[in-house]
């Protein structure tokens, strides 16, 4: 019996060790279908790297040290059926960079300007890095005006109001207040600007997989009267 149980497995089609070996075979990883270059800019202090690191990495650092010169993370995202791999550039806030931080605009995709909503002077500072995308960055370039911080509301400076008539003036701008720190409206940040890059690419998909897109958010529940308004959702 033991004999014959043999023979049928061999007549079967080979060593079951083989056949083991092709199942746990993998498959190679797809290539992207595009690469994309975005950078972040605004002030120093005003949470550039918390938002990169939080969306590439899920993770926050409460004393995050200034970068210096540039630094750059990589994430590969899926939206309109299309795999997109990102390479995401952190830039220093502080003055005396500028001119290395300046030749990342010109490859730049999309361009994230980022304040903190508590610190009156980095909303003020927006003209002075409105002038260096004008200079450097390319005019198809996407933007993205975002406060962060949006977890220190009560020592708020600047309204929404203000900031959204800001981004009204400048052609093409969208506008989002978010938090690192409680990860509130980072993904959407940065999917939607990709969402609006690749809208401006000749891609073929139907339009079904349009509406099943990882932006589409789903409705904030109903909040009881006693309790405050939900935070606006981006963008």
């Amino acid at each position: 019996m033991e004999s014959g149980f043999g023979v049928q497995r061999r007549a079967g089609g080979g060593s079951p060790a083989v056949g083991a070996s092709q199942r746990r075979r993998k498959m190679p990883p797809r290539v992207a279908d595009y690469k994309l270059q975005v950078i972040i800019i605004g002030s120093r202090g005003v949470g550039k790297t918390s938002l990169m690191e939080r969306f590439t990495d899920d993770t926050f650092c409460e004393a995050c040290k200034s970068t210096v010169g540039v630094d750059f993370k990589i994430k590969t995202v899926e939206l309109r059926g299309k795999k997109i791999r990102l390479q995401i550039w952190d830039t220093a806030g502080q003055e005396r960079f500028n001119s290395i931080t300046s030749a990342y605009y010109r490859g730049a995709k999309g361009i994230v300007l980022v304040y903190d909503i508590t610190k009156q002077e980095t909303f003020d500072d927006l003209p002075k890095w409105m002038k260096m995308i004008d200079k450097y960055a390319s005019e198809d370039a996407e933007l993205l005006l975002v406060g962060n911080k949006l977890d220190c509301e009560s020592d708020r400076a600047i309204s929404r109001q203000q900031a959204e008539r800001f981004a009204s003036r400048i052609s093409g701008m969208r506008f989002c207040e978010a938090s690192a720190k409680d990860n509130f409206n980072v993904d959407e940040i940065f999917l939607k600007l990709v969402d609006d890059i690749l809208s401006k690419m000749p891609l073929e998909v139907p339009s079904k997989e349009l509406s099943n897109s990882v932006l589409s958010l789903q409705p904030e529940p109903e909040i009881p009267p006693e309790l405050p308004p939900p935070r606006m959702r981006c963008c």
